[in-house]
Order: structure tokens, then C-alpha cells, then sequence
């Protein structure tokens, strides 16, 4: 979490927010992080739009499906329109760790660009003549400069890729007998060539994306077993 707030104090003088819900009952419930889209950490183009990298409510039960999240959304949609900004843009996907259509598609939001396997660039435009966000062209191409072993690329942006990398590396070198690359991507011109829409983390071995999000040791150790016999 340290390196995480060294992160925020980076990028907060370059409009790097975060917004939290909190309720009277329950306490904190929820939160958005979101960014200028030049300094997004995800591998896409979305230059003058704010970029949403995370959101997330109810962190009990009982306070999912209260409109946290939208408030959280409206909050950010009128900051991008206060700054002039093109509009609003996000990276979801259908798989974990990121949220999913629904909540952007109801706010106005459209599909404008996908990703291998299961991710969407969404936005919300202000005015339809402005250009569309994408991902960057490249991310095929990235994947052929780890084309050998085990390789891990993760940013700080979010810090659930901190928790099990350590005991991932470890396990692939005792168990598995194999050398881990370990890649922190420092900056933002690093995130954004990188082979994964998910920008903060990527699991590659021999050139094949294995995981696009963090994965436990056990995971990982089961994901291997499967590859080397």
C-alpha cells in the first residue's frame, strides 16, 4: 500500500482522483479512481477524455443496488465536464476483476473498441463528432518481446498485483525450476505497451498470456501443471 500511495502523489498533480461512498450505516462502501486519458494506465488512446481505471460498492451486501456506484460515476462525468474534457472512458470486461457493461451503458456510455479475450473500451462523449478512445494497435506485438519463460508485468495502479507476485515467483522457481522476469511498469508510456488491456498486470509464459489479472500461488501452480508435464 506504501507504493501505492508514493503512486497517487505522482499522479494526483496530473488530475488523478479518487472519489469514496461512504454510508452513515455501513461506513466506506465504495470508490472510483479516474485520470486524464494521456496519463491513463491502461494500453489505450483516450487523449483529451477522463479515464476511469476502477470502481467499486458494497463492500457488505446489503448496500449493493443503492446507487452508490452511479453516484460515484455522476461525480466524475461532471469533473470531466467542468474541465472541458471529450467526455468519459473505461476499460471493462466480462472476466474478473473489473466491472463489467451494465452501470456504464446505463449512464450513456457505448462500446467503441474491444480486446482479446473478453475486454470493452467504453465512453461517454460529450459530443459526437469528437474522436473515439481505442486500445493501442500493438498489443499483439508487445507479446513477442517475452517470448521466453515466465514473465510478469505489474503496476502499482492497482494493488491487489502486490499481494501473491512474491509467492508466484518463488513457487515457479522452486517447483517449477523456472527463472521469473519480474517487470515493474514504472510510467505510464510503460503500461500503455504493454500486451494486456488490463494494463496492471499480465502472467506470459513462453509468449502466451496465461493469466490478465492477479492470480493466487495456487492458481498459478495449477495453470503450470497443466503446461509442463
Amino acid at each position: 500500500m506504501e507504493r501505492k500511495i508514493e503512486w497517487f502523489k505522482k499522479y494526483y498533480p496530473h488530475g488523478l482522483r479518487i472519489k469514496v461512498v461512504i454510508s452513515k450505516e455501513g461506513g466506506y462502501q465504495g470508490m472510483l479512481e479516474y485520470i486524464p486519458g494521456e496519463f491513463a494506465h491502461r494500453p489505450v488512446d483516450a487523449d483529451g477524455y477522463m479515464f476511469i481505471h476502477c470502481i467499486f460498492v458494497g463492500f457488505r451486501k446489503e448496500f449493493k443496488g443503492r446507487g452508490m456506484a452511479s453516484l460515484l460515476l455522476d461525480e466524475c462525468i461532471k469533473e470531466a465536464r467542468d474541465k472541458k474534457m471529450l467526455g468519459v472512458a473505461v476499460v471493462t470486461r466480462k472476466g474478473p476483476f473489473m466491472a463489467g457493461n451494465d452501470i456504464f451503458l446505463n449512464k450513456g456510455f457505448q462500446i467503441v473498441d474491444s480486446a482479446e479475450p473478453d475486454f470493452d473500451l467504453l465512453v461517454k462523449k460529450f459530443d459526437d463528432e469528437s474522436e473515439n478512445p481505442q486500445f493501442k494497435a500493438n498489443m499483439d506485438e508487445c507479446l513477442t518481446e517475452y517470448s521466453n519463460g515466465l514473465t510478469i508485468l505489474r503496476s502499482v495502479q492497482c494493488p491487489y498485483t502486490e499481494k501473491n507476485v512474491n509467492s508466484i515467483v518463488e513457487s515457479a522457481q522452486n517447483k517449477f525450476k523456472l527463472k521469473t522476469n519480474l517487470i515493474d511498469l514504472e510510467d505510464v508510456k510503460a503500461v500503455k505497451n504493454t500486451p494486456c488491456a488490463f494494463g496492471s498486470f499480465c502472467l506470459i509464459y513462453n509468449g502466451e498470456i496465461l493469466s490478465y489479472h492477479p492470480i493466487s500461488k495456487t492458481r498459478f501452480e495449477n495453470i503450470m501443471k497443466k503446461i509442463i508435464k
